[in-house]
């Protein structure tokens, strides 16, 4: 993932910062609770493809 567009990508919905999650190729939004997978390469910012966060991997976020 490429850390500059890192820097400039927000979540779509609360337009707060995203997590890189190296491990499971998503992007995470602690604000909204979801996870915005990454396909080759590019992040699939749709809320329809986001995966829901439960309390443990909140809580497990930096």
């Amino acid at each position: 993932m490429d850390t500059r567009l890192l820097d400039i990508l927000v979540c779509p919905l609360s337009k707060g910062p995203l997590h890189y999650d190296r491990t499971r190729q998503e992007l995470v939004s602690k604000a909204q609770r979801l996870a915005f997978p990454i396909r080759d390469g590019i992040p699939v910012m749709l809320e329809s493809e986001a995966r829901v966060l439960n309390e443990a991997d909140v809580a497990a976020l930096p």
